[in-house]
């Protein structure tokens, strides 16, 4: 009777048992096009009071002819269906099938799949589904159309075409063409409304980000709806960055979306006479990623600002790591930067870190920066090092390596006589916005970059195997590093000065290539102090009033041990926003300003954006800095926590890596640690003998111990703080 039942079951559900033994099959096309088209789409979205605002920069396309191929060895034939977005051919083993086949059956034994696919308005892509002919990334790609029959009648390519692994963003369905994506969306209702005029302002509550749906619409004249992220935007029909104006003419009620998704918190609705509506409602938009990290603490405002951080930086992943939702949603680097390192203790997304890259970079030759920003270059180098160092994808880095190759060529090339980068025609200097900043002559801030960057191409040159290549790099920011400390480095300030001009230092002193010099690691720990006294905590050096800035700023003080200074700075700038009412974190704070004052930017009165991912950094300075976890090795095969509560009586949280999470709980007297993968060093201070269960505790220096963490194991540590 059991075996009867199994089969009938069998029968019913024969169409999911093939399908769970057959492999998964995703939507491929040639790596980083489909990123650059759909950065294209996104970025071309932004409006200013209705008028379409495109990007400052040049805008790569796709390859709109691309081939792809892969060999199968079959122990029997097979079918395999074919999804195509484009014109397209089939070969198998180069003999061409006639039409635009739907499935076609390729025999037992050794065999390569070709598929050639034309298409100008979209990316070329490519769905292939069998049992275990499937399409991925284990496919490879070509641009480039240089095949040749030789006299013998078989296929070679003479012309040293390169072909690369096919890109993937996962997406599953054959069925949903890859320029169809869109993000998920959830319906939501405002929390209040009240009339104003003919219509009336809903509040959504909080910051959020959607399409507003307009219930029983009817009638025949205009609609206009202005979006805020304050209530004074919303009512600003004058001056808010964002609105609709729409003509109506509609003789039975209807719901209607607007086509455009937006960033608001009020919205007002205004129809013109003849035109009514029943409410207003919104669409959510949002990206799918998993909310991993965590943290929660003894200080309940300390709570609140991860927690409105980590809804800042959701708002803000969308297809791409973006600047903020209501003004630009733009792909800026220096931005994205920042991002990734959020992500990496909060989502741990490594395909949105990707494809924002990819983005990012475009495609060769390379004819300015990246953004036209001088600095954006740079953290984008920085960026795939980083990415290499959370997840231990060292495919991705070879992948982009060429990439990296060009734009680095670009940069080098533009050096002056002093072997130094400065302003020229078409580059954009931007470090910060800040007041009086000056960006002439050669600023000690891009070359610490320039030489970082240095740095990251040898460490990628030695992944990708470019021996030549990582001993030329080396060099290079050997020199270089050698050069900043000797043109800038000013004994008197105790500080690198900010910048030369006609070949002598100017007497100014920031904070920017001091921070970064800290934790960069290229003071020694003399010059550390120093900087950390004359600069860092010196009232009389110009202070950061963004968050872009204060990262680092923030980071350069624990990275010096200053974790009770870093904690009341966090209370005070982020809790600042908070007491004035921030749902999610701005662009720019200065608690100098009183009022509307806090709205404007740019000279524009709503010109500031409410919701800037960079915004969001105490994501990852309490989840690197207090939690204390970070990969020692890449993808965390080791890693160190070091616990710092900075004057918390308690303090838990999760750190997110590629093959689970690391959990730390730290008191006064107790640390528990817990963790999923690799091996780790539990280092901490104590000024009585810990104990700890089932482990060993080394004794690194007076007061100072450590803990080899093992995964899948539960630690418990008595320790005196």
């Amino acid at each position: 009777m059991k075996t009867l039942k199994k089969l009938i079951l069998l029968i019913i559900f024969s169409g999911s048992v093939v399908q769970l033994f057959a492999q998964k099959a995703s939507w491929i096309w040639y790596p980083g096009d489909f990123d650059i088209y759909m950065s294209n789409v996104m970025q071309n979205r932004r409006t200013e009071r209705g008028s379409f605002f495109p990007v400052f920069w040049k805008m790569d396309s796709h390859y709109v002819l691309v081939d792809f191929h892969k060999e199968f060895n079959l122990t029997q034939p097979e079918e395999v269906k074919l999804f195509v977005e484009g014109t397209y051919n089939v070969k198998i083993d180069g003999q061409a099938i006639s039409g635009f086949p739907k499935s076609i059956q390729i025999p037992a034994g050794k065999h390569k799949l070709s598929l050639k696919v034309y298409n100008q308005a979209h990316v070329p892509a490519i769905f292939v589904q069998g049992k275990t002919v499937v399409s991925d990334e284990t496919w490879l790609t070509t641009f480039e159309d240089k095949e040749w029959i030789d006299a013998s009648g078989k296929t070679s390519d003479k012309s040293g075409t390169t072909f690369v692994s096919a890109g993937s963003w996962n997406l599953n369905d054959p069925n949903q063409l890859p320029s169809q994506f869109k993000l998920p969306v959830v319906a939501q209702s405002a929390v209040k409304s009240e009339k104003i005029n003919n219509g009336a302002i809903s509040d959504f509550g909080k910051e959020t980000f959607g399409f507003i749906k307009v219930h029983g619409l009817k009638g025949k004249g205009s609609l206009n709806i202005y979006y805020g992220e304050s209530k004074e935007e919303a009512l600003s029909t004058e001056k808010c960055e964002t609105l609709d104006y729409l003509d109506i003419d509609l003789a039975q009620k209807k719901d209607s979306i607007m086509p455009l998704s937006k960033a608001f918190r009020y919205v007002n609705f205004q129809p013109g006479n003849g035109v009514s509506a029943d409410s207003v409602s919104m669409l959510y938009e949002y990206a799918p990623v998993t909310e991993r990290g965590s943290f929660k603490s003894s200080d309940a405002e300390l709570n609140k600002i991860y927690d409105v951080a980590k809804y800042t930086f959701h708002l803000n992943t969308r297809e791409f790591f973006i600047d903020g939702i209501k003004r630009d949603r733009w792909v800026w680097s220096g931005d994205a930067y920042q991002s990734y390192l959020m992500n990496y203790y909060s989502f741990f997304d490594a395909p949105t870190v990707k494809r924002t890259l990819l983005a990012q970079r475009g495609k060769d030759p390379v004819t300015a920066h990246i953004n036209t920003i001088m600095d954006y270059s740079f953290y984008w180098f920085l960026g795939i090092y980083d990415y290499y160092k959370f997840t231990g994808d060292k495919k991705f880095v070879q992948d982009v390596y060429p990439r990296m190759q060009s734009l680095m060529t670009y940069i080098d090339g533009r050096k002056n006589k002093n072997g130094l980068l400065e302003w020229m025609p078409g580059d954009w200097i931007f470090i910060d916005w800040a007041d009086k900043l000056s960006k002439d002559g050669e600023v000690s801030f891009e070359q610490l970059l320039y030489a970082r960057s240095l740095e990251t191409m040898a460490l990628c040159a030695k992944l990708a195997n470019d021996t030549e290549g990582a001993a030329k790099y080396d060099q290079q920011a050997k020199e270089l590093k050698a050069k900043i400390f000797e043109l800038y480095w000013n004994q008197q300030k105790n500080a690198l000065v900010h910048s030369r001009i006609d070949d002598k230092q100017t007497d100014n002193v920031t904070r920017y290539a001091n921070m970064f010099g800290i934790f960069f690691d290229y003071f020694s720990p003399e010059q550390k102090l120093a900087v950390k006294a004359n600069v860092l905590l010196n009232d009389k050096v110009a202070k950061i009033t963004t968050p872009y800035m204060r990262f680092y700023e923030l980071e350069a003080l624990c990275a010096m041990g200053e974790q009770p200074y870093v904690l009341k700075e966090m209370k005070n700038y982020w809790g600042g926003m908070l007491k004035l009412g921030a749902t999610s974190f701005w662009e720019e704070y200065n608690p100098d300003k009183k009022g509307t004052e806090h709205l404007a930017m740019y000279g524009r009165p709503f010109g500031k954006s409410l919701c800037h991912a960079w915004g969001a950094s105490p994501i990852y300075l309490l989840g690197k800095y207090y939690l204390g976890v970070q990969p020692a090795t890449p993808g965390y095969e080791t890693y160190t926590i070091e616990p710092n509560l900075g004057g918390l009586v308690w303090m838990e949280g999760k750190v997110p890596t590629a093959n689970g999470d690391i959990a730390v709980y730290c008191s006064k007297k107790e640390i528990r640690v817990s963790s999923a993968t690799g091996i780790g060093k539990l280092r901490f201070k104590s000024k009585s003998k810990p104990v700890v269960k089932g482990a060993a505790i080394k004794e690194l220096s007076k007061g100072v111990f450590e803990v080899m963490i093992e995964k899948g194991r539960e630690y418990e540590v008595r320790y005196t703080n």
